[in-house]
């Protein structure tokens, strides 16, 4: 299945239980890492599942570019995924083939962390498991830029050296709420970025379109060198 044959208004299938938990119907698949390129295979990158909380049941996914340039040290970038903090996980079917395709184009190490998810773990779940995760760089897209975005104010308070985030890669981050903010009402209509933007599922578009997709990749590329 590819990204771009599933429509938006698809992606958010689920049935509440009586419990207050999720029956999750993903409009994705979930894929398994790609440990070994088979033929045919149209992967970019190679792909392992590493355990990071046995207890939580989260893991971590990396993934490697199949070429990487000799006697370079690649940047690592740690990767959130999005879903609202209530659906997907890093072995969705395009959260895999972003990571992939992005460790292939910088290149770098891609680390894509399988969180908890709400309302079953309710925030900040999500962020502490991203503190057991954080290295270096870290990205997020949607409720994924939110988790990065708390993960990196978390690391202040821990010392976690000899590592360091040295950048922040918020990729249209969620940080709504119930109650409208100062600057949503002041920049409802914004012409670069309205608020319909981020609540209409305007945005992510690198997942549906290719050409978006290398626009963001060449971005985060620049900074990602020009950083390290």
């Amino acid at each position: 299945m590819l990204a771009s044959s599933v429509k938006l208004t698809n992606l958010g299938g689920y049935v509440e239980n009586p419990d207050g938990s999720l029956i999750r119907n993903n409009a994705f698949p979930d894929v398994p890492p790609t440990e070994q390129i088979t033929p045919g295979s149209k992967e970019l990158s190679l792909s392992k599942d590493i355990p990071l909380n046995p207890n939580n049941k989260t893991f971590l996914r990396l993934f490697r570019p199949l070429n990487p340039p000799q006697n370079t040290k690649l940047p690592l970038i740690i990767y959130f995924h999005g879903g609202g903090f209530v659906l997907y996980s890093a072995a969705t079917l395009v959260f895999h083939q972003t990571c992939s395709d992005m460790a292939s184009h910088f290149p770098a190490l891609v680390l894509s962390v399988d969180y908890r998810l709400a309302p079953e773990h309710r925030l900040p779940a999500a962020y502490e498991d991203a503190m057991e995760s954080i290295k270096c760089f870290l990205m997020g897209m949607s409720a994924g830029g939110n988790i990065a975005y708390h993960a990196n104010l978390l690391a202040l308070n821990i010392d976690i050296e000899p590592l360091k985030i040295i950048g922040l890669i918020l990729n249209v981050p969620y940080f709504s709420a119930v109650t409208r903010t100062e600057s949503e009402k002041r920049l409802i209509n914004d012409p670069v970025f309205p608020l319909a933007m981020s609540e209409d599922g305007f945005h992510g578009v690198e997942i549906f379109d290719p050409a978006k997709a290398k626009a963001l990749y060449d971005y985060v590329k620049e900074f990602v060198y020009t950083t390290v």
